[in-house]
């Protein structure tokens, strides 16, 4: 049995590791959580209008390079690779603010787009150009008028 320390273990409150439920809720500390596979789910929306343009995922590179430059990086799972959006589109990604969910594991980047306005590799401002609608035979897919 080895002697008693005088210093605190490292579990104490006074040495915690891990920030508590409190500090990551209501503190003002950034303590971003990414998943197991070093990601978070990222949303941009119009800064304007509010709308929905594309959903993306960062990991911590990602996510610093967005505070640090004032424009959108991501990371591409097909790619894996990082991904400045607009390098090649040019569809820059201009954060105007950059809000982070409750959990401190989902962020909203309300962002001015650059270039043509795109966001979509299919040549439309948004992804999110179809409606999901049920009808007698089932769910269908309903496209919303987004010109290319």
């Amino acid at each position: 049995m080895s002697a008693p320390s005088d210093n605190p273990p490292l579990t104490s409150p006074a040495f915690s590791l891990a920030p508590t439920r409190h500090e990551i809720e209501e503190g003002s500390d950034l303590l971003p959580k990414f998943d197991q596979n070093g990601l978070m789910t990222a949303v941009a929306v119009d800064a304007d209008s509010g709308e929905v343009l594309m959903v993306a995922f960062m990991n911590e590179e990602a996510f610093d390079k967005t505070i640090a430059t004032g424009e959108a990086w991501y990371w591409s799972r097909s790619r894996h690779t990082l991904w400045h959006k607009g390098d090649t589109s040019h569809q820059i990604q201009t954060v105007i603010d950059m809000r982070i969910d409750c959990d401190q594991d989902c962020v909203v980047l309300r962002v001015k787009v650059a270039g043509d306005g795109g966001c979509c590799h299919t040549g439309r401002k948004s992804c999110f150009y179809r409606f999901v609608r049920q009808d007698h035979e089932g769910p269908k897919l309903v496209m919303v008028e987004q010109p290319r």
